[in-house]
């Protein structure tokens, strides 16, 4: 019950992720760029004093090292950008699943490109979320002018992806992540110096303040404490668990939106929810498992 009760707040924080970005920049409180420093700074801090404490007590970690950081810190930049892009006009609980689906996608294409061996479920759990994307991407008259909007969504799909491709060799995830925080924060410093004085962007938002407050606690708490939580229980989790507790990201997203921002999902996000959940829990199926019931 204590592990499950775990994972449920850990998806619930993963999915404020996305509500408390659609709340900040739909509301034009504070900018999307400036989302997306605030929260990487903040979650910077509460990773690296987490790291900190590990130190304290003399628990070994693992430092990364080589290729793995460069590409983790540019994916992780790349996520925080184009998600906090897209959120502008995205509802919470598209937005999520579009992420889903392209994490989904990326992860599939890094194993072709890494020449790993790939079971016809992963490619019928790719393809099915795939669709799933472009039902939910086709232009309609309705939601044509979301086209940009959920291609900056799939770009931080693709940064995740990317991210997590990086880490998955990493034998300390938990450290792994805080190192990677702390370097993508002056790489971000030096990206928005390129845009602007932060001030002056700032200055042009309808309620900096409270969008800062969203900003920080996206960043200390749903995804720096939400970070770490999950990478101490994911072990206890296995992965074939983890993988299907997180098809409730997107529907914990919608809910949210739903109840906060008064965004209610249509059919159309019905639809493309069924294809791209029901996709990558195809995927995630472990291979013996699905033989065994196949034959039944």
């Amino acid at each position: 019950m204590r592990l499950f009760l775990l994972t449920a707040l850990t998806m619930v924080a993963f999915a404020a992720n996305s509500v408390l970005n659609r709340w900040a920049v739909g509301q034009e409180w504070i900018g999307p760029v400036e989302f997306a420093l605030v929260r990487l700074v903040a979650g910077a801090g509460m990773l690296a004093l987490i790291l900190g404490a590990r130190l304290l007590v003399r628990r070994e970690v693992i430092w990364p090292r080589g290729w793995p950081i460069l590409v983790g810190v540019g994916g992780l930049i790349l996520y925080l950008l184009g998600f906090s892009l897209a959120y502008l006009n995205l509802d919470a609980g598209t937005g999520a699943l579009v992420l889903f689906g392209s994490v989904q996608v990326t992860m599939f294409a890094g194993a072709l490109v890494l020449r790993e061996a790939v079971p016809l479920r992963r490619w019928l759990g790719a393809g099915l979320a795939l669709a799933g994307l472009i039902v939910l991407a086709a232009p309609t008259r309705e939601v044509g002018h979301l086209g940009s909007a959920v291609a900056m969504m799939a770009v931080a799909g693709v940064g995740w992806g990317g991210y997590s491709l990086a880490g998955r060799g990493q034998r300390d995830a938990q450290t792994a992540t805080a190192v990677n925080f702390v370097l993508a924060v002056p790489v971000m410093l030096a990206l928005v110096a390129a845009l602007g004085p932060v001030g002056a962007l700032l200055g042009e938002a309808d309620d900096p303040m409270r969008g800062v407050m969203l900003a920080v606690l996206s960043g200390a708490v749903t995804s720096g404490l939400g970070y770490a939580l999950w990478y101490a229980i994911l072990p206890r989790l296995g992965v074939v668990r983890a993988a299907v507790a997180q098809l409730t990201v997107p529907v914990i997203a919608a809910l949210g939106g739903a109840v906060l921002l008064a965004e209610l999902p249509g059919p159309r996000f019905r639809l493309s929810a069924a294809l791209v959940l029901g996709g990558v829990g195809l995927a995630s199926l472990p291979y013996r498992g699905l033989t065994r019931r196949s034959t039944q």
